[in-house]
């Protein structure tokens, strides 16, 4: 297993197992790798990860940026900020644990943007997670 994979998979359960998060995605959170056709909305979906090498002296370290999305049929997008706001004050300066041998230095939540999708039918939030992971 990776690092980023080991972390995604961690952020995703906490975010799953949180109550907040359950009030606005479902009991059982519709947070997806990829969401099946059909899924209802409100959901979460994983996107881009991009990782980078920021090895100190002895020490290992990727810096991780994992972007998630936020589906939702709120056009005037203040619920669908709300939400957004509820999921970030879960992840920002967050401290779990990693399988894999890897090991959660920071998690940090650096951009978040909410808009409507071209077609007006959908808001769209936008939230990225940093991470600095120790993979030694």
């Amino acid at each position: 297993m990776s690092a980023e994979a080991a972390f995604q998979g961690a952020l995703l359960t906490l975010l799953s197992d949180n109550t907040s998060v359950q009030a606005v995605l479902g009991e059982t959170p519709r947070i997806f790798d990829g969401a099946p056709e059909g899924t209802a909305y409100p959901y979460l979906t994983v996107g881009r990860g991009v990782s980078e090498p920021k090895n100190a002296s002895d020490v290992d370290l990727i810096e991780h940026r994992l972007t998630l999305h936020l589906w939702t049929r709120d056009i005037a997008r203040r619920d669908t900020k709300d939400m957004l706001g509820l999921i970030r004050a879960v992840a920002h300066e967050a401290s779990f644990t990693l399988t894999g041998g890897f090991a959660l230095i920071s998690c940090r939540v650096v951009y978040s943007d909410v808009f409507r999708t071209a077609d007006s039918r959908l808001a769209h939030g936008v939230l990225r997670v940093q991470a600095l992971i120790q993979t030694n």
